[in-house]
């Protein structure tokens, strides 16, 4: 039962209703059920969630042909003249960007599969920190000390910036948790490097 509004609530929610605005988050907990949740809140939240199907194209094959005795344990899932994955959605490095891919598993082909199987098991992310490092470091050499820059690649690869600001930030790693938790097992995990 929600709790009892005091007679300056009712008019200042009756005020932002009749003005068209929004109510603040404080008033969704007066004016339904309590439930001890506990959201995170940030400028630019949204509950779209990526639903791109795009299609997945072998660039190279990386299962070399298996000893005899695998293949005869597994004969419906490897080819026994090649030794080559016939089918099945395990076993794949898939290059693209993540969000894209995570949508197109979801909501793709492959689901179908992956849900046969019992949902994906276990997801381990590496995301950016954004610590904001560039990762050069001083290098003491006898009494001097030089300052090692990072190199093109390195500038590129191993920059841990994130220059769209925080709310950006959260809003990336959000959708991308949803989307994973969508294709995990009800047994699977998630890990998130989180330095």
């Amino acid at each position: 039962m929600a709790p009892r509004l005091s007679d300056n609530e009712i008019r200042n929610i009756t005020r932002l209703l009749e003005q068209g605005k929004p109510l603040p988050e404080e008033y969704r907990f007066l004016l339904f059920e309590d439930k001890r949740e506990v959201e995170l809140v940030w400028s630019g939240k949204t509950k779209e969630i990526c639903n791109v199907v795009l299609p997945f194209q072998t660039i190279e094959q990386v299962d070399e042909p298996r000893a005899e005795k695998i293949m005869r344990r597994q004969p419906d899932l490897f080819n026994p003249t090649t030794g080559r994955q016939q089918r099945g959605w395990t076993n794949k490095l898939i290059w693209g960007d993540n969000k894209l891919v995570l949508s197109s598993l979801k909501n793709g082909p492959l689901r179908q599969e992956i849900e046969k199987q019992g949902g994906i098991k276990l997801i381990y992310i590496d995301p950016p920190f954004d610590v904001g490092a560039d990762f050069s470091m001083d290098i003491e050499i006898g009494d001097d000390t030089f300052t090692k820059q990072p190199n093109v690649l390195e500038e590129i690869v191993y920059r841990d910036t994130w220059g769209r600001g925080t709310d950006s930030f959260i809003s990336m790693i959000y959708e991308r948790l949803v989307l994973m938790r969508d294709l995990m097992a009800d047994n699977g995990s998630i890990y998130v490097h989180c330095d």
